[in-house]
């Protein structure tokens, strides 16, 4: 993966590198805790299973979201900058599934002669099934010396 990805890189239809990652335990509950979600489903295997009706623990919405930005932030290396980001959850994501990120250029936009915006839906599935869709609007530099970290206010419009 690139270290640090300039919009004219970037092009329509790409299909950014796949991440796969082992989903431990410790993965679901370090997750929870970050978040401060103390929801037993979390945690608890017994709660969840005897309680909630599932197979094991399962991750959290926010931790979830972190995989996300961690997902387009290593494609695009330190300075892309997540701009908005929506998904749908389907189903759950249980440890001892590999979580498997797949995601697509679905637009370019050039903001400025700085700055430009990428949207990419991204698929995430583990234990053979689609787990949740996203869509993501990330800015990316045209230039080594621009930065989407240094816009603000009126400038700054996801």
């Amino acid at each position: 993966m690139s270290t640090e990805l300039l919009l004219g890189e970037v092009t329509l239809g790409e299909r950014l590198p796949i991440l796969e990652k082992e989903v431990e335990p410790v993965t679901v509950v370090l997750g929870a805790m970050a978040s401060r979600d103390w929801r037993p489903q979390h945690h608890d295997y017994k709660f969840a299973t005897e309680h909630n009706g599932l197979d094991d623990i399962i991750m959290n919405t926010p931790n979830l979201a972190a995989w996300f930005e961690r997902y387009l932030t290593d494609w695009t290396g330190p300075k892309g900058r997540l701009g908005r980001i929506k998904f749908r959850m389907r189903d759950s994501v249980y440890p001892g599934e590999t979580m498997r990120f797949v995601g697509t250029v679905t637009g370019i936009e050039k903001l400025d002669d700085e700055v430009g915006w990428v949207d990419v839906e991204i698929e995430l599935s583990a234990g053979g099934k689609l787990c949740v869709g996203c869509e993501a609007r990330i800015a990316i530099p045209r230039t080594a010396e621009a930065n989407p970290w240094k816009l603000k206010g009126d400038d700054w419009k996801p």
